[in-house]
């Protein structure tokens, strides 16, 4: 797959930014075609150089990607950022994203930024001073600062909402702690405050189904471990990513599901998404906890009562095998002013992926009325 141009520059780990995106569309059943239209916004990498961790190392020569929909006005005040989902990219909200959606490109200027790792931004797969395993680790913490120094040069100073899916809700509460007051609103769309013990046994079985492919050779191989990707497609997506009423919805006649499987995994293969990423975003997600923000000790639950800004939390339906709902409801109990809202889906963690029309009508009007009745509280 060749490369393709960001801001004039082409290099091997664009590429694998582009297998991110398909990886994202199979990964959340939603056709390849759409994860980048020929209409789509262009890519926009900003270079800050270098990006301090908050473990202590520093990400060298390091870029963030974005696109952005509509009109930025004239005091930078209709903005909103939206955050990237794990193995995803700028694309995985955008099912909410458009003129007359919740996010209407009428009205809000949508910087649609991508998190370290998944192969657009810096990232194992793309760098060159520390490539592959060499690449240091991160947080979601440093998933927000890069974004917020993204704003920062943007001369946006305040925001009307942050809102992503999965690791991107997950970011979404991160941000109403490490920077309250930045932002009006947060919308998260099947978010965890802090990893449950299910989500990271769930990430630890796609990493070994990665790792003890004979092909990942300590993570130097020379192509994809096609055989890794084939169980982590089993595990995740299929087995994760849906509920078993899901997959009674797939399959009315049982062993129809074999064949669906295969297609899922074939669809996998085909993304090029890299394994080594894949690794670094799932060591992230696993050591989330947003009570460890400073000045918290480690209790999220203080941290989630800290949170100013106006929240709406989406789950995805009564059943997630990924994020667990119990986690999201819990948030929900904490943050001063939250509503939290159950998807009347069987979908499970796939309901956030725009998988069904009615899912995602629902998830639309339910956005844009918080939206609209949360208004700006100023600054």
């Amino acid at each position: 797959m060749g490369g393709f141009s960001v801001s004039g520059r082409r290099t091997r780990g664009l590429r694998a930014g582009l297998g991110g995106a398909m990886l994202a569309a199979a990964l959340l059943g939603v056709p390849i075609a759409s994860a980048h239209g020929l209409d789509a916004p262009q890519h926009q990498l900003y270079r800050m150089v270098d990006l301090p961790l908050e473990g202590g190392d520093t990400i060298k020569d390091f870029a963030i990607s974005y696109v952005t929909h509509g009109t930025l006005n004239a005091d930078k005040s209709n903005a909103i950022l939206t955050t990237t989902a794990i193995g995803g990219n700028h694309h995985r909200i955008d099912f909410l994203i458009g003129p007359g959606k919740a996010l209407d490109t009428n009205k809000y200027f949508i910087v649609a930024s991508d998190a370290i790792g998944n192969g657009l931004t810096t990232s194992p797969s793309n760098s060159v001073s520390r490539h592959g395993t060499a690449f240091p680790h991160f947080g979601i913490r440093d998933m927000v600062e890069s974004p917020k120094r993204l704003l920062d040069h943007l001369g946006i100073t305040h925001l009307v909402a942050v809102a992503g899916a999965s690791m991107g809700g997950m970011q979404a509460l991160q941000w109403g702690v490490s920077h309250p007051g930045f932002m009006d609103t947060l919308i998260a769309l099947t978010p965890m405050a802090r990893t449950a013990p299910w989500s990271i046994a769930v990430n630890e079985a796609t990493r070994k189904a990665l790792m003890l492919d004979p092909a990942f050779k300590d993570g130097a191989y020379d192509r994809q471990p096609e055989q890794g990707w084939r169980l982590r497609a089993d595990i995740l997506q299929v087995l994760a990513a849906r509920t078993p009423e899901a997959l009674r919805g797939i399959a009315p006649r049982p062993l129809d599901i074999l064949p669906w499987i295969q297609g899922q995994e074939e669809a996998v293969l085909k993304t090029g998404f890299d394994a080594n990423d894949w690794i670094a975003q799932t060591w992230a997600y696993d050591r989330h906890n947003i009570g460890e923000t400073p000045g918290f000790s480690g209790d999220h639950l203080k941290a989630l009562a800290a949170i100013k800004a106006r929240t709406l939390i989406i789950t995805g339906g009564n059943l997630d095998l990924y994020n667990p709902v119990e986690e999201a409801r819990e948030a929900g109990g904490y943050i001063p002013q939250a509503s939290v809202v159950a998807v009347p889906s069987v979908q499970g963690h796939t309901t956030a992926t725009a998988t069904k029309a009615a899912d995602v009508d629902y998830m639309n009007r339910t956005v844009r009325d918080f939206l609209d009745a949360a208004g700006p509280r100023g600054r």
